[in-house]
């Protein structure tokens, strides 16, 4: 049987039939879920009991439990979740601050992957390696983990607060989960269950040519980024060992293909690290893939790990890079960074049940 979170109405109305209960039933359930963010059976009065009970046992909305909530001092939150096999992964939601921004967000970053396979030098993600493929509904379940959670304390203005945004940017390599992940994006975006927009929901992959060009194919408006973080093949074969199987030029031919068939930008994603990535010569580079691509370029701060030795670089190494790549035409923002004080930013996630 299918996870509730994975049905559609037609699914459930097929399960809850076979059970021997009218249709008008399902829909009901479907209400209180989708509509509600209802994730306790035990709160949709009205529902027979039985019912309630045999939803609460055979049929759960969630099937993951919070094991620990940490929240940094500028208001980000991370999740340690664990599944039914007792594998965990992180997920993390950030509010917009006041003042911040005309209309308040509230971003899921989501888990795609128990660890990741990818192995980045620089990334704490794969640092215990990957352990298994994230199913479509346990991606679900992290952005509807948030818009289930009671209120941190009295007053809470974010109690009745829905995520808005959902990045695929936690554990674990999307393209590397395919069929999930692509699963998982249609339940998001459909109109009757997630209510997300497709421009509000964004990928973020290493590379996988291929599959950027199967997921253009695939008819959701999504945001395509690329990891990229070096300018250069051998540069970035050192720092994420994966990068090997596709060059560069490669991922660009890939990139416009996406954008061509969807009519939906790429974004280029760039971790600067201290004396490794962050040179002039590098920013020129970086330009010239960029214009190639006419692509956004997304800058993020570097979050140090205490296992890895990468640096984060000065506030100044980081605006001249920027202000290199503006000079040379290209549309570039420095990502602002949070969270990090609970070890919840950008390749701070992992699955750990210790201290975090």
């Amino acid at each position: 049987m299918k996870p509730l979170l994975a049905m559609t109405l037609e699914e459930l109305t097929e399960t809850l039939a076979a059970w021997g209960l009218p249709a008008f039933r399902a829909r009901q359930v479907f209400q209180w879920v989708w509509g509600g963010r209802r994730t306790d059976p035990a709160t949709m009065t009205n529902l027979p009991a039985a019912l309630r009970a045999k939803l609460a046992a055979c049929l759960p909305p969630l099937t993951g439990r919070i094991v620990r909530r940490t929240d940094a001092a500028d208001g980000v939150v991370k999740l340690l979740l664990a599944w039914p096999d007792d594998q965990t992964t992180e997920t993390v939601l950030i509010p917009t601050r006041p003042g911040e921004a005309r209309r308040p967000r509230r971003t899921a970053c989501v888990s795609t992957q128990v660890g990741c396979p990818i192995g980045c030098t620089f990334c704490a993600s794969g640092l215990g390696g990957v352990r298994r493929n994230l199913q479509a509904a346990e991606i679900v379940e992290q952005v509807i983990q948030w818009d289930a959670l009671p209120p941190a304390g009295p007053g809470d203005p974010d109690a009745a607060a829905r995520v808005t945004h959902v990045v695929l940017m936690g554990t674990g390599e999307p393209l590397a989960n395919y069929d999930a992940v692509v699963e998982a994006c249609r339940i998001l975006v459909d109109p009757d269950r997630g209510g997300l927009s497709g421009r509000h929901l964004t990928l973020s992959t290493v590379g996988y040519p291929d599959r950027i060009r199967r997921l253009a194919g695939e008819g959701i408006p999504l945001t395509l980024a690329i990891s990229l973080h070096a300018p250069t093949d051998a540069l970035r074969r050192r720092l994420i060992p994966a990068a090997a199987a596709s060059t560069i030029q490669e991922l660009v031919a890939a990139g416009k293909d996406y954008f061509e068939r969807t009519g939906r930008e790429v974004t280029l994603e760039y971790v600067l690290l201290a004396d490794v990535n962050d040179s002039g010569r590098c920013a020129d580079e970086l330009a010239a893939i960029a214009r190639q691509l006419r692509c956004n370029v997304n800058l993020i701060r570097y979050n140090e790990v205490a296992e890895l030795p990468c640096r984060r670089p000065s506030d100044g190494a980081v605006r001249r890079f920027r202000d290199r790549l503006s000079e040379a035409g290209v549309n570039v923002q420095i990502r602002a960074s949070r969270g990090a004080d609970a070890d919840a930013a950008c390749g701070q996630l992992r699955r750990r049940a210790g201290t975090s």
